[in-house]
């Protein structure tokens, strides 16, 4: 019940607000327009105020420099474009094409031979 009233007295206030503008702006046509660009110019300049201290106190420090430099590194590294394909194939065993993509060995890995007949067995002591 509460809340119905609350509303109400909402819509009463916006009513009597719209009302108002309406008689200003026909009854007083001149102060009206003044006083909204006058407003408008005030919103204006406080929202640039408010933003240029903001941007001001964020600035670019030089921690912001540094990471910028990094995201360019890395977009030149990781976004390169894909070399063209040459206008002429020449044509593969498609058998041995099948056999090496099957056994494709990670890059980062590789054997190291050592003297493990001379090492002794561990499992032993």
């Amino acid at each position: 019940m509460k809340r119905k009233k609350i509303a109400y007295l909402f819509y009463l206030i916006m009513i009597l607000a719209g009302f108002g503008l309406v008689t200003q702006l026909f009854g007083n046509t001149r102060g009206f327009l003044t006083s909204m660009f006058m407003m408008l110019g005030f919103a204006v300049a406080i929202f640039a105020l408010l933003y240029f201290l903001v941007n001001r106190s964020r600035g670019s420090s030089d921690e912001m420099k540094k990471y910028k430099q990094a995201v360019k590194q890395s977009k030149s590294k990781y976004n390169q474009a894909a070399p063209k394909k040459p206008a002429h194939v020449p044509t593969i065993n498609k058998k041995a094409a099948t056999a090496r993509k099957g056994k494709k060995r990670p890059t980062h890995l590789r054997v190291i031979e050592g003297n493990k007949s001379k090492e002794k067995d561990r499992a032993t002591f």
